[in-house]
């Protein structure tokens, strides 16, 4: 290659651009533009209306406020064996992950146990031999 090959820079486009075109250019731009409150729900521009130069301190003060009252709640938040107490919290040493699958396994040994119950309770004529019921007495009825 030639020294004057290497030292080539690519050709720029220096043709002026007319006031026309640029000002049709423009318009276009600002007719997609979005709007103001499209811009605030997406946290590009601060909804507030103190001045530019006062919003970032705005900002800090509020950001201050949040954090004080997130910690001002954290010290009046009550502790895990009252949350469990209150049976919020469930009382299992299981992951997190299988608890839903020990409630159920719960709930089920439950139901079970008080069928096997069921199918064993006393007759009524058995009540009324043990003097639990008095003969005229039907539980049945109520």
């Amino acid at each position: 290659m030639s020294a004057e090959g290497a030292n080539a820079q690519p050709a720029v486009d220096s043709a002026p651009i007319s006031p026309v075109e640029r000002r049709n250019s423009l318009e276009k731009h600002l007719q997609h533009r979005p709007d103001p409150q499209d811009l605030k729900n997406r946290h590009i521009l601060l909804n507030t209306t103190a001045a530019p130069s006062l919003q970032s301190a705005q900002q800090e003060l509020e950001r201050q406020r949040i954090t004080d009252n997130l910690k001002k709640g954290l010290t009046r938040r009550p502790d895990k064996e009252e949350l469990i107490e209150r049976n919020i919290l469930p009382d299992s040493t299981a992951a997190p992950a299988i608890q839903g699958q020990q409630r159920e396994l719960e709930r089920h040994m439950r139901a079970d146990s008080l069928e096997k119950r069921l199918q064993n309770r006393p007759k009524p004529e058995e009540l009324v031999k043990g003097g639990i019921l008095e003969a005229d007495e039907n539980p049945l009825e109520e």
